[in-house]
């Protein structure tokens, strides 16, 4: 059986006082969904949140991770460095990166490959932008972002793979997307990655949808049959908001 995860990414939000108030609150909230729950703090802020979460079922993962193992690389964080304070999970290509920093499917295979070799989850982002969708090309480009960032990869290399397809049109713009259209694009995602591998493989594979998930719409995409969890941004940063979508399963 698939996993369910909720994976919260606080992005570039919480200093170090913030950071420990919103761990307080997670913990102090009964979860009551058999979700797996994640959450993605700033880099300056792992450390103190891995050791906060000590013996909870929370885990701390990391928002990004450089593809080289130590170098010349100012501001740039190693797979190393990361599991060295104690963090195993890393989110790659989120659409953020894709958009401010210019990263493509070639630089991603070499973070995924990093990361493997150094025996951490992948939480791996992709999706199309409204331009894209507008144009009916929504599948061609989502399909181009998984085979050439994580084709080359062998079939026991998935177990350590999460997928989240995240509708750039429909976060933060005033746009929408349907459960429907979260469940037809998972069911594309799924299909792609079976006649490349196997069916088999496909339906082990977790799916997050990461399309501006809230408390109030959390439980009819999470219903879909081919949703296993969530991306969840700005709701992950008030502790009732992400409890009540962990909750939603």
């Amino acid at each position: 059986m698939r996993k369910h995860i909720v994976a919260g990414n606080w992005k570039m939000n919480t200093d170090l006082a913030e950071t420990q108030e919103l761990i307080d609150g997670l913990k102090n909230i009964n979860k009551t969904s058999d979700a797996e729950v994640i959450i993605a703090p700033p880099f300056t802020n792992l450390y103190t949140a891995f050791e906060s979460l000590k013996g909870s079922d929370i885990e701390v993962a990391a928002q990004n991770m450089h593809q080289s193992s130590s170098g010349a690389f100012t501001g740039e964080i190693s797979a190393a460095m990361l599991k060295g304070v104690g963090i195993k999970t890393v989110i790659l290509g989120h659409s953020e990166r894709r958009a401010y920093f210019g990263e493509k499917e070639d630089l991603l295979a070499e973070k995924v490959n990093t990361a493997l070799e150094n025996s951490m989850k992948v939480i791996y982002c992709f999706g199309e932008e409204l331009k894209d969708r507008n144009f009916g090309e929504h599948f061609e480009v989502v399909n181009k972002q998984i085979s050439q960032a994580l084709f080359h990869l062998d079939a026991d290399a998935w177990k350590h793979i999460v997928l989240a397809y995240e509708p750039v049109w429909a976060i933060g713009t005033g746009e929408t997307a349907s459960p429907d259209q979260a469940q037809e694009m998972h069911a594309f995602i799924r299909k792609t990655i079976a006649e490349e591998y196997s069916k088999e493989l496909a339906d082990s594979i977790t799916i997050l949808y990461g399309g501006s998930v809230k408390p109030n719409n959390a439980e009819e995409i999470f219903s879909k049959p081919d949703v296993d969890g969530g991306l969840i941004g700005g709701a992950s940063l008030k502790a009732e908001d992400f409890m009540a979508i962990v909750n939603a399963f």
